[in-house]
């Protein structure tokens, strides 16, 4: 186990910046050594985070035929299910062991965004399983809630305008995804993971998880560590467009989740920027180790490298 930072985040809604200033001086250690922190005094209503865990199991319960017929393969906008072995996280490791339904933004179908086909940007497609749909919307708009409101903290931390990262995440390509992990222990192959190592692509996760253990991080000097489950806790980490943005000030850290000895779910909340936000080094951070990339560039190159079917629809 590491020492992953225990923060509570409520200060940033206080009326005060001294409390506010307080809360991103623990931003500043957590996103700048391990990447990852837990956030307590989120707001996230603790029955709403339980009916989504419940939404979930309802979900991955239906037969296969009618998850099927959701299948992500069917969106251009990454929504919907994704079977057994159908993510590919390390490329040097044989498939991931889970199952996953993915939503994004709800947005309508005369959308600018929409209607340019941009990343992310598409109908999510909802089961026919009644008072279903509004547990995950309501789940999805807090996340959201919760999501930019760090960023006032990494913002106050970074020595920038409060609202710096307002007008990147205001429709952003966020996703909220229901995992399930079958239990693998035992029969998984060498090498095969729940979830195999890798780093999250936008800039900010928000990870609510069951309590069977899974989750590892891997450490600055290369040693893989678990990442407890706190309930009622947001496990949080930075992605590589925040990474960019800071010039690698804050970490992108790699993790992965062991196959488990019983049945495990997770659900996270993928905060990506808006596609169209420029991610280029913020002034002040240094030479630029990064070109500027749109972050719908960013984020389908990575999709496009864990989903095969993205690149070639026959699979």
């Amino acid at each position: 186990m590491t020492d992953i930072p225990m923060i509570d985040v409520s200060g940033l809604r206080s009326d005060l910046m001294s409390d506010r200033l307080a809360v991103a001086a623990q931003l500043h250690q957590a996103c700048r050594n391990t990447g990852f922190f837990y956030a307590t005094g989120h707001g996230v209503d603790h029955v709403l985070m339980d009916s989504v865990f419940a939404a979930a199991k309802r979900f991955f319960a239906l037969p296969m035929a009618e998850k099927q017929a959701l299948s992500l393969k069917l969106s251009r906008s990454n929504n919907g299910y994704g079977d057994l072995g159908s993510e590919h996280l390390d490329a040097d490791s044989p498939p991931d062991i889970n199952e996953s339904f993915n939503i994004g933004l709800e947005l309508p179908a005369d959308h600018p965004q929409v209607l340019a086909e941009l990343e992310c940007r598409g109908p999510n497609l909802w089961p026919d399983l009644p008072d279903w749909r509004e547990p995950l919307l309501n789940y999805f708009a807090a996340c959201l809630d919760l999501g930019q409101l760090i960023h006032r903290g990494f913002a106050l931390d970074l020595g920038l305008a409060e609202n710096f990262f307002e007008d990147k995440l205001n429709t952003p390509m966020a996703v909220l995804r229901l995992l399930r992990y079958p239990a693998s222990r035992a029969s998984a192959a060498p090498g095969q993971w729940g979830a195999g190592e890798h780093t999250d692509y936008g800039n900010l996760t928000l990870l609510a998880t069951d309590s069977v253990a899974g989750l590892q991080l891997k450490t600055r000097s290369g040693i893989w560590v678990d990442a407890p489950s706190i309930p009622y806790a947001f496990t949080c980490n930075i992605g590589d467009c925040l990474m960019r943005w800071t010039n690698d000030a804050y970490v992108s850290t790699p993790h992965r989740v062991a196959p488990p000895d019983r049945e495990r779910y997770s659900i996270p909340f993928f905060l990506d920027p808006n596609p169209d936000a420029l991610v280029s080094t913020i002034e002040g951070f240094g030479a630029s180790k990064y070109l500027p990339i749109l972050a719908a560039d960013y984020v389908k190159a990575r999709f496009d490298a864990t989903y095969a079917h993205r690149v070639d629809p026959a699979l």
